[in-house]
């Protein structure tokens, strides 16, 4: 029976979703400043660098001085005089515990200053530009959100009859039955005899969910608009800040920002995560079911790496990073800022649903083409690049699960033939997106620098043409209606991107479970590496129809030999699980810093396989220097004296490991370094 669908018109971000646009500008750099200062730069700000030589300088000025005006650098500080600036703010934060990294990374040199309104920018940006002490300059600027209205968001409900076979899904939410992309036996008709579909165009979540659903150990920030935590399908698998209140303005934990108890609004600068605004689209939300909607709780739908709630078994958590509300939208700083908040609090997966358009985006359909290379990419946006470097050698631990962090980006919605910027940056994993059988979605962006594809959808292949609120081929997932939880469909690139970052979660949870340890990068390898190719149905010509919920579509037929090799490999949950069996290595209890007196704690059952079901014991080499004691599965050492000793811990089924103990009194008593 056809379901009785409601259509909302609704803003959809463009270069993330088929239906979704993300418009920037572009950033200033140094050598060629007077040329490239945007003309809607905003108003009464810049961005500078420092060089690292300037440290030192910098440091004593913020000391001395809670807010300030001036750097202490005299050159500097002369023409800042000159130009009448106001604020002189460093960019990112301090957080003590993140503090040496984020020197390391040279991202405490980021400045941001403020003018008096009316400076020239223009004339600020080119006599800072001819200082020796600045490295880069380039203006501050809003992502900005625009939309159009002719594109549709369609509501679910989990109630309606569909058209698929339902026999044996391995969790009783009631929406699983339409999530195709995780499990596609074939048998759809989406309401159309034409419309084809082929089993095994999914993430192959059957055979890895027999492995492992997930991890609560595992966080995946989630960059977009607000995630409503208090959705009954994702608030049991939303990351918490138990030191935050939310949305207070105290900042309890010290790291520089307040209420952030699921995550932070970086577009308004605190910690409410706003979902209900007339001109937000539950895209966030909606991006967030797909990667850790709760699974086997007879509710809705399922994610990915959501867990088994009948069995009592957490998913992976989901952080938001809130970089667009309402009509507010993040800076080029405040993006940063979220991105490198993502990586000191624990996030190990970076979802990003947006992006800037693609350089051969068509300007006859409305798009303004973005970077064109890396090279023209990494100098429009310094910033921003060292952000996502920031975060990818950064989050994680050597002696956790992944030593990095996974930057996944949609390959961008403008039917080019290049994916956008900063998806395209080879440190990230760029995502395209497919249909039901194989086939790219129609407006799918492509290249070599795509790296995986995966379900996307396709309303412009399987929609009725000229008939609105149609949802055939569509991604189902959680979404917010009017402030209320509920359900809906989306198609793009954005909805293939978290499918990608629902497996990585889920390989990274499958690990953990194996007490398995990798490399940032090696994990990025072995998720290319596991994928399937599906060149092979790049064959022949694919109808569609643009703007196909409109009276005004038009027919288009696309000559899909022009997608070989520019889709990435589809990515395959299963397959990574069992790559993962094969690869990385044994995870090593850390060795342990503490100073004299004080007290170092490490929960063994993190390291071993099956580690909450074992005992262990602990021998100190030298009592004197350090003594060890194991209660359960906690081990405690306790400093004596300054020096050096090692530790033997034995657990009841023969395993061993060798740990460093040193004892230094300026130690931070935090267990690994």
């Amino acid at each position: 029976m056809k379901k009785s669908i409601y259509i909302i018109a609704l803003a959809l971000f463009l270069s993330a979703c088929s239906e979704e646009r993300y418009v920037g500008l572009a950033d200033v750099e140094k050598e060629n400043i007077a040329n490239t200062l945007p003309s809607d730069a905003m108003e009464g700000e810049l961005l500078i660098k420092f060089v690292p030589e300037m440290t030192e300088i910098l440091d004593a000025t913020s000391k001395s001085r809670s807010l300030t005006s001036r750097s202490g650098i005299p050159s500097t500080d002369e023409i800042l005089d000159i130009l009448n600036a106001y604020h002189f703010e460093r960019v990112f934060p301090v957080d003590s515990r993140t503090e040496e990294r984020t020197r390391e990374s040279g991202l405490h040199l980021w400045y941001l200053i403020r003018f008096d309104e009316g400076t020239d920018l223009q004339k600020a940006a080119d006599k800072l530009s001819g200082l020796g002490e600045i490295s880069q300059i380039q203006c501050n600027r809003k992502i900005y959100k625009s939309y159009n209205q002719q594109k549709r968001f369609i509501p679910g409900s989990t109630t309606d009859v569909h058209s698929r076979n339902v026999n044996d899904l391995p969790f009783n939410d009631p929406g699983l039955c339409y999530q195709w992309g995780y499990i596609n036996r074939g048998g759809y008709d989406f309401e159309k005899e034409w419309a084809k579909t082929i089993a095994g165009s999914d993430v192959n979540c059957e055979e890895a969910w027999e492995k492992c659903t997930g991890d609560p150990s595992i966080i995946v920030a989630v960059m977009d608009e607000g995630v409503m935590w208090n959705h009954p399908d994702l608030e049991p698998n939303m990351w918490v800040n138990e030191d935050e209140i939310y949305g207070d303005r105290t900042d309890n934990d010290n790291n520089g920002y307040q209420g952030d108890r699921y995550g932070y609004n970086f577009a308004t600068d605190r910690g409410y995560l706003a979902t209900t605004g007339s001109n937000d689209t539950g895209h966030g939300t909606h991006v967030a079911g797909t990667i850790a909607a709760v699974n086997g709780n007879g509710l809705g739908v399922c994610g990915i790496a959501g867990g088994n709630w009948a069995k009592g078994q957490e998913g992976v958590k989901i952080m938001s990073l809130q970089i667009f509300d309402d009509m507010y939208a993040a800076t080029v700083a405040m993006e940063a800022k979220a991105i490198k908040y993502a990586a000191d609090n624990g996030a190990v997966v970076l979802q990003c649903s947006w992006g800037y358009n693609s350089s051969l985006a068509n300007e006859l359909l409305g798009f303004t083409p973005g970077p064109g290379s890396e090279e023209e990419w990494v100098a429009a946006y310094p910033l921003e690049k060292d952000a996502f470097d920031y975060f990818i050698n950064n989050a994680g631990s050597p002696n956790g699960v992944i030593d990095g962090g996974v930057v996944i980006f949609a390959s961008g919605n403008e039917y080019a033939g290049m994916p956008a910027y900063p998806g395209a940056y080879s440190k990230c994993i760029c995502v395209s997106a497919i249909a039901a059988d194989f086939t790219p979605s129609t407006y799918t962006n492509y290249g070599v620098e795509v790296d995986l594809s995966a379900p996307g959808g396709d309303g412009e292949y399987y929609g009725t043409p000229g008939m609105e609120g149609d949802e055939g081929g569509m991604i189902y997932s959680t979404w917010v209606n009017e402030g209320k939880p509920t359900y809906g469909y989306y198609d793009g690139t954005s909805m293939a991107c978290p499918h990608v970052s629902g497996v990585a979660a889920l390989g990274l949870s499958y690990a953990a479970q194996l007490r398995k340890h990798f490399k940032g990068e090696e994990f990025v390898e072995l998720m290319k590496n596991s994928a399937v190719n599906i060149d092979s149905y790049f064959r022949g010509n694919k109808l569609s129809h643009y703007n196909h919920t409109s009276p005004g579509y038009s027919v288009t037929l696309k000559d899909l030999s022009e997608y070989n090799g520019k889709m990435g490999r589809l990515v395959d949950a299963g397959s990574l699980l069992r790559a993962i069996e094969q690869g990385g290595s044994a995870m090593r209890v850390p060795n342990v810093y503490v100073s004299p007196d004080n007290v170092v704690e490490i929960d063994l059952k993190l390291y071993f396989v099956k580690g909450e079901e074992l005992t262990y014991t602990c021998t100190v080499a030298d009592n004197s220097i350090a003594t060890a004691n194991v209660a359960g599965t906690t081990l405690t050492v306790k400093g004596l004296k300054v020096g050096t000793t090692t530790a033997v811990l034995r657990t009841s089924n023969g395993q061993e490991q060798t740990i460093t103990v040193t004892v230094r009194k300026n130690a931070g008593n935090n267990g690994w370094m």
